[in-house]
């Protein structure tokens, strides 16, 4: 089906609200453009205050309310600081987009607190708006959740070690949500991603000394993929077919049949019931 013609659906499904995180450019941005022209209102959380405030002008204007919060996705404090931005607003879409490598480092070559930094973003963060926001989705009955992360989630790389390690948790954190969640009617997705053409993997690249590769992801693909296939995860490999293992050790179709074989070999885990 086109997303032109689910129209009304995403609202019924995942609105009133939607919060993305990264929402200032890039892919976060794009996700918020493809929901306000479905009616549903937006939460933006990103660093810049100025980017914020020029994404949410230009939202508003397509008919949908906006509120901002200008967070450091790295700091102790930051899903807190998102709660509070988002109060008692009925959010029924949770997208964490944020999650780049900013220090373009081998781990040895940066003072740890940079990587803690990292952890806390891609996975502290994470971990505590999917229990704070899902909590709501679950007692509503009704809701989703899209983890963006990389590819390199599905293995260790030279020179992104810790990179690696946190997207290896955000696959995993994802699979088991998919498998609590869909029992009580909330999709969840791991947008896995190849090279995307953002601002901030463009100023990796050129930090790097890198060519920009021409066939990059749009933001305006990756957003479109993602929701059309939130009802589909837990995974979705960036230009693959579900049923393909392409880059990792297996395919989406299989990772999602072992889950639900465990689950029925092992009931007990499963406390929904």
């Amino acid at each position: 089906m086109a997303m032109s013609e689910a129209t009304g659906e995403l609202a019924a499904k995942y609105g009133p609200w939607a919060l993305i995180t990264g929402a200032s450019d890039g892919t976060g941005l794009a996700f918020a453009r493809r929901l306000a022209g479905q009616g549903i209102n937006l939460i933006l959380v990103a660093r810049s205050a100025d980017k914020l405030k020029a994404a949410a002008s230009e939202l508003t204007a397509l008919g949908v309310e906006c509120v901002t919060a200008s967070v450091d996705l790295s700091a102790a404090d930051a899903a807190a600081q998102i709660a509070k931005a988002a109060g008692d607003r009925e959010v029924g879409l949770l997208i964490t987009n944020a999650g780049a490598d900013p220090n373009g480092s081998r781990f040895l070559d940066k003072d740890i607190s940079a990587w803690d930094g990292l952890v806390t973003m891609n996975v502290n963060t994470t971990m505590h708006l999917a229990h704070h926001f899902g909590q709501g989705m679950k007692a509503r009955g009704r809701g989703g959740m899209i983890l963006v992360s990389s590819g390199a989630c599905y293995g260790g790389m030279n020179g992104i070690a810790a990179y690696c390690a946190s997207k290896g948790f955000v696959l995993n954190f994802a699979e088991g949500l998919w498998a609590e969640l869909r029992h009580v009617g909330v999709d969840v997705l791991t947008l896995v991603l190849g090279r995307t053409d953002t601002p901030s993997h463009r100023k990796i690249l050129e930090e790097s000394g890198q060519a920009i590769p021409e066939d990059m992801a749009k933001p305006e693909e990756v957003a479109e993929v993602g929701l059309r296939q939130l009802p589909h995860g837990p995974i979705w490999n960036w230009g693959q077919e579900n049923d393909v293992s392409g880059y990792a050790p297996n395919s989406p179709d299989d990772r999602r049949a072992k889950i639900v074989y465990i689950e029925q070999m092992m009931p007990s885990y499963n406390t929904n019931d």
